[in-house]
């Protein structure tokens, strides 16, 4: 059977697709239908940081599938409730009052609303180079004029400003603000971090001008980057937090977590259908205990150290500069990304691009040493090809 036939005969034409049809996935390593083997460099986008078909969750997914899939947030539920203490313990501070969603773009959008319902005001502040989504909200906060332009116009009252840049933040935080929305890492934007004090002194910004400050940890969180969060290599709280990719282990899932002294929302002025459904708290619930069990954030800072060190001690030409965070890792070539991604399918590396010019590394937290060693060797002879 011809799948990808198929599925051009039918899919919406939104999301390019790769050549290849792929049929299975075990840890750091997806299968095609006609054989082929890759080691998975791009954690299925970001998702699959306890790798993919994880045992423990897998059992979580299948024994709550056969009890209770589906209920709405309308009545109480074991497992969201066992969810909602465990994540709420995970987390720093007071990051405890949570918004279930069904992806981190519901996340972000959900955070927006706090943001807006909390303080009285309407003016969101984002970066440039930000990606927090494409659903309206968070298309409005993402700055990629290619991701903007075809849905304009968009929410009003969003403005960008350059990221790392507190003189930048300083000039466009008003009695008006009501949120600023930051990336630590800047994932879709080029794997960009942001510097400690940055972020200290925008939080002290926020702080004198009676602004909410929203973290998007939707790509950085759930040990990405060797810790749980990436607000903890930071020496401040944000009020906000989103979560998504790898919050659910593969079963759609995100949320919005604030500070429990920011109070609740009305009753009955957001919700969703399936935002907390069991089925995703059981496998979030499991995630967060293979976290912990495995120690997967302290591997991830580990082997992300080993692996930028690695990288920067390939001779090409093509590479500009290695940065990253843990297991979040950007190659800036001096060309484009595209041919170097296609190399890399070829010798059975499944990467990503972060813009133009960078090659994306997001492994799962759970590859083994020997993968990433090879899949260092593809990066040398791919870019030196």
């Amino acid at each position: 059977m011809n799948f990808p036939e198929i599925e051009s005969a039918h899919f919406s034409g939104a999301v390019p697709r790769r050549p290849f049809t792929v049929v299975r996935a075990q840890g750091a390593r997806l299968w095609t239908d006609d054989g082929r083997e890759f080691i998975d460099c791009s954690a299925a986008h970001g998702w699959a940081n306890v790798g993919h078909s994880h045992p423990v969750v897998t059992d979580a997914i299948r024994r709550q599938a056969e009890t209770l899939v589906a209920l709405h947030e309308g009545a109480f539920n074991d497992r969201r409730a066992a969810w909602m203490a465990a994540l709420a313990a995970a987390l720093p501070g007071d990051l405890s009052r949570i918004q279930p969603a069904n992806s981190g773009a519901e996340a972000v959008e959900a955070a927006l609303k706090a943001a807006r319902f909390f303080t009285g005001r309407a003016e969101i502040i984002a970066a440039k180079r930000g990606f927090h989504g494409r659903t309206f909200g968070a298309l409005s906060a993402t700055w990629n004029k290619k991701y903007r332009e075809p849905f304009e116009p968009l929410v009003p009252d969003f403005r960008h400003v350059a990221f790392n840049d507190l003189a930048a933040m300083d000039a466009a935080i008003s009695d008006k603000t009501a949120a600023v929305i930051l990336e630590i890492v800047q994932g879709e934007g080029g794997v960009y971090i942001g510097d400690a004090d940055y972020f200290a002194g925008v939080r002290r910004l926020c702080d004198e001008r009676g602004a909410l400050l929203i973290f998007d940890e939707i790509q950085t969180g759930m040990g990405r980057t060797g810790k749980l969060l990436a607000t903890e290599h930071l020496p401040i709280l944000p009020d906000i937090i989103t979560l998504g990719k790898g919050l659910g282990g593969g079963i759609p899932m995100g949320a919005a977590v604030w500070r429990d002294s920011l109070g609740t929302l009305d009753a009955g002025i957001h919700g969703s259908t399936f935002a907390g459904n069991p089925l995703a708290c059981a496998a979030s619930l499991a995630v967060l205990r293979v976290m912990r069990d495995e120690q997967l954030p302290q591997r991830a800072a580990r082997l992300g150290e080993w692996l930028m060190s690695a990288l920067r001690a390939i001779d090409s030409p093509q590479i500009r500069e290695v940065r990253g965070l843990g297991l979040m890792v950007g190659v800036q070539l001096r060309g484009r990304v595209t041919p170097v991604l296609k190399a890399l399918a070829d010798e059975g590396i499944w990467a990503l691009p972060a813009g133009s010019t960078v090659l994306r590394l997001l492994p799962p937290l759970v590859i083994s040493e020997e993968d990433l060693q090879t899949v260092v060797e593809k990066v040398a002879y791919c870019v030196k090809t």
